[in-house]
């Protein structure tokens, strides 16, 4: 019998959103599928994964255009295999205190593919993270790393015994 093979593709290089698939990866992992993990950009073809989990940052409402354009890349293959979206997104701890319901776009997203569900995590912008804003922000004090590594494996374990429970 062999294990599940699932894709964890992430939308973004830097930042929460990469780790956050790692996260996700190393869980699946543990459980016995066989995750991979690539960036959404690599994601030409989704036909040797009997499921999808696909990430992406939020930013100012929007959802990750890398994530975005492998979704409408492999829509009709996406349509016939599970689907779960993420999140990475507050830059603070909105995202632990409460569940975050999709921004518009994700929400489009997972009708159209017919994703079972989708989580948002707390966003990482600290230092290290590249980009004019990103200093700005860190600078204004208003930076930090909001991922929470537990709920992120709590919610990968789950999409593990979701794919091992008979259909």
């Amino acid at each position: 019998m062999t294990s599940k093979r699932v894709l964890v593709a992430y939308g973004t290089k830097h930042g929460a959103t990469a780790g956050i698939a790692s996260e996700i990866g190393r869980t699946l992992r543990e459980d016995g599928l066989d995750a991979v993990v690539v960036p959404a950009d690599d994601v030409d073809d989704v036909r040797g994964y009997d499921a999808v989990v696909l990430g992406g940052a939020l930013y100012a409402g929007h959802w990750s255009g890398k994530a975005k354009r492998c979704a409408e890349r492999n829509e009709h293959l996406l349509k016939h295999r599970p689907v779960y979206l993420f999140s990475s997104g507050p830059v603070d701890s909105s995202a632990e205190q409460h569940d975050i319901a999709p921004v518009a776009a994700v929400a489009r997203e997972m009708e159209r593919l017919g994703a079972r569900e989708h989580v948002t995590f707390g966003g990482s912008i600290t230092s290290s993270t590249p980009g004019f804003i990103a200093r700005a922000m860190v600078r204004a004090g208003k930076g930090g790393d909001f991922r929470n590594p537990e709920r992120i494996r709590t919610w990968a374990h789950h999409i593990s015994a979701e794919l091992a429970a008979p259909r």
